[in-house]
Formats: structure tokens, C-alpha cells, sequence
């Protein structure tokens, strides 16, 4: 079984858009909630863990 990798309110991106950050709002069944890192009035954006990837602190 998976468990919740990313914390709430961390900041990930995605394989496919490395470019777009997000904020994690809620971990649900195996699914993270995110919305877009600055634009909170945007829907969430809903993702499986292995389609994420963590920001690198530099």
C-alpha cells in the first residue's frame, strides 16, 4: 500500500510540466489536490503521487 508522500502545502511540480508549480491542498484516497503556486482562485488540479515530483530547495 502507498502512503502520502508529499506533506500538505508542500511545493511539487509535475513529470509532464516541470515548469508549472504547485501546492499540495489535500491528500484524499491515494490522490493529492493542488492548486497553481500563486493563483488560488484556479481549480484544483488532482494527481496520483507517482505523476509528482519534489521541488529541489538550492
Amino acid at each position: 500500500m502507498l502512503k502520502n508522500t508529499f506533506p500538505i502545502r508542500s511545493e511539487v511540480f509535475t513529470k509532464v510540466n516541470p515548469d508549472l508549480k504547485l501546492i499540495i491542498r489535500l491528500y484524499l484516497k491515494h490522490i493529492y489536490y493542488c492548486i497553481v503556486n500563486g493563483n488560488l482562485s484556479q481549480k484544483d488540479m488532482v494527481y496520483f503521487g507517482r505523476e509528482l515530483m519534489p521541488v529541489r530547495v538550492k
